[in-house]
């Protein structure tokens, strides 16, 4: 994934298949899922990759119960099922999540959701034991032949406090299922395209690189860093720009109106009270208006979200201080005597949903199911565009396998791999859980010579792509130190990230190569150590570093309320 090479080659090469336009996870997967059918395939993104809506999940992989009373049974059944496959694909980022729901009623929603499937109702409303109960027994029976994971259970109020003592005592009962946790959605996105870059080498992606204009049977590129202009000839261009759709197809010459995004915002706290009281849980409540929030462990903080709101732009999508409150007010409902307060948010984010245009009276009520909206060529644009509406984080897969079967019978070509139980980057040949992996990392140990709990905190962060990395690391010619700032990281674990995964910016690695600006371990003097060591590699002089570090210092604070000093 060398961002130079892929120019130079997108310059003589300029006639491909099929462009896609868009590098979150619909993008992405599609783009994979081309490359490995030997699509000559190029993926291109305005920003980096997975920047966007893709970025601003709930870092979850769930079947959606709450969709059922929509009667949107197909997607959740497919949900449920691509759930376990990640889990099964990628377990070193997607895991097994016990989840929590807090119920304070028996019958509440008893018959609302009946008139809701029906479509005279849109209004939301408290969910009770009993219709949550009909919602598990449904998305167990989904998955009754994977065994990924356990069946749901109900636990009555008496024993549930005893679990969790420091839960609302009006509660009923609680439910628990499992669904899926992503510790990083960003990672599982560099991933695929590494697994791209290393099995298909007539794929590219590249980021930074915009689609501004089309005419005929050429579209425009513009690459956002040096200025400068490359035309292709596409017989396709599948555009998975997101909530960014209709923009995007303004700026090709075709008006749409595809997408009615709505935005979700998130914070993450430092409340180890929290954190403790989760029990490494997710807990899935609601609002008596039925609006559903969540609190998650992630990496010792607790990540909290999601809200649903109408939104015309996504560039303006930035989580406001009424859902800091909205937030706050729910977890005191959840848990009331734990205190929760705006000084301990040491992150927030917010992005857009890719739902289609819709008339529903609540953003719930959108559906979250994906679909392919066909443009045909016209007299003034000589190549087909089809836009990728909505879908879920968890059913990327599907998606990209559905829209891929359409394009291949487009190209006249035959599917040639199934992508349904292929292993995601650092997921393939991933030992099992304790004895499997202390065997692999001892392997590893007296291959590279790095030092067991080195080794382990790689493992933690790329799974079985550790390997790669720690060979790079015995092979430097130096000494690998560590940083002084987050002794955890190391300058060639650096240097290695920004060789195999297109780093271009400073926030690039703060925010989407790793956790760092999430999990609110950033401070100004390791910002600046990080721009020392990113610098050294990419040779930015005295001036771009500054500036990389403005840019970045501006992006927290705008973007993710994070001020530092």
């Amino acid at each position: 994934m060398n961002r130079t090479d892929t120019l130079k080659y997108i310059k003589e090469n300029p006639e491909i298949s099929i462009l896609v336009i868009g590098g979150g996870i619909n993008g992405i997967g599609t783009y994979r899922d081309l490359a490995l059918q030997g699509v000559d395939v190029l993926l291109v993104e305005r920003e980096d990759f997975c920047s966007g809506a893709s970025a601003a999940s709930s870092h979850m992989a769930h079947g959606g119960v709450r969709y059922l009373e929509n009667g949107e049974f197909r997607l959740v059944r497919e949900a449920v099922r691509e759930r376990n496959l990640l889990i099964e694909n990628a377990p070193h980022y997607i895991k097994p999540l016990p989840t929590v729901i807090p119920i304070f009623k028996w019958f509440s929603g008893l018959f609302n959701a009946p008139l809701k499937f029906l479509g005279i109702m849109d209004k939301p409303a408290e969910r009770g034991a009993l219709v949550i109960k009909i919602g598990l027994m449904l998305y167990d029976a989904y998955t009754r032949g994977q065994g990924t994971i356990p069946k749901h259970e109900f636990i009555f109020r008496k024993k549930a406090l005893q679990e969790f003592p420091r839960l609302n005592a009006d509660i009923r009962c609680v439910a628990r299922y499992y669904d899926g946790s992503i510790s990083s959605p960003e990672r599982v996105c560099i991933d695929l395209l590494h697994d791209v870059a290393t099995s298909a080498p007539q794929a590219h992606a590249v980021n930074y690189l915009s689609a501004v204009e089309a005419e005929e049977d050429m579209v425009v590129l513009w690459d956002e860093l040096s200025e400068e202009e490359y035309i292709v000839y596409p017989q396709l261009v599948i555009n998975a720009a997101g909530p960014w759709i209709d923009f995007t197809n303004q700026s090709l010459g075709r008006g749409t109106n595809f997408i009615d995004g709505t935005k979700g915002s998130h914070l993450v706290l430092d409340n180890p009270e929290l954190h403790a009281a989760l029990q490494n849980k997710e807990f899935f409540f609601e609002n008596d208006d039925g609006r559903i929030v969540l609190a998650f462990p992630l990496e010792g903080k607790v990540l909290v979200g999601t809200s649903d709101l109408f939104i015309d732009n996504p560039d303006d999508a930035r989580c406001t201080p009424d859902e800091v409150e909205y937030f706050i007010t729910m977890l005191a409902n959840i848990f009331p005597d734990i205190p929760v307060t705006k000084e301990q948010i040491v992150f927030s984010f917010s992005g857009v949903r890719p739902l289609p245009t819709s008339d529903a009276a609540s953003a719930g009520q959108v559906s979250r199911d994906h679909s392919i909206e066909f443009l045909e060529p016209t007299p003034e644009l000589a190549f087909p565009i089809w836009s990728l509406v909505g879908g879920k984080w968890t059913s990327f897969r599907a998606f990209s396998e559905e829209v891929t079967d359409v394009a291949l019978k487009f190209l006249g070509r035959d599917r040639c791999q199934s992508t349904r139980d292929l292993a995601i980057g650092g997921g393939r040949h991933f030992p099992a859980p304790g004895g499997e992996t202390q065997v692999w990392l001892q392997s590893l140990h007296r291959k590279s010579g790095l030092p067991l709990p080195r080794l382990e905190t790689l493992f933690a962060r790329y799974g079985t792509r550790a390997a790669d990395m720690a060979n790079f690391i015995a092979g430097a010619a130096q000494e690998d130190l560590p940083l002084e700032k987050a002794p955890s990281y190391s300058h060639y674990e650096i240097t290695y990230l920004s060789r195999q995964e297109m780093i271009t910016h400073l926030d690039d690695l703060l925010l989407r190569r790793s956790l760092l600006a999430m999990l609110g371990q950033l401070s100004t003097s390791l910002i600046s150590e990080l721009a020392e060591v990113l610098g050294e590699e990419l040779g930015w002089s005295p001036g771009s570093r500054r500036a990389e570090i403005q840019r970045t210092l501006r992006i927290l604070e705008e973007d993710h309320n994070v001020h530092l000093a």
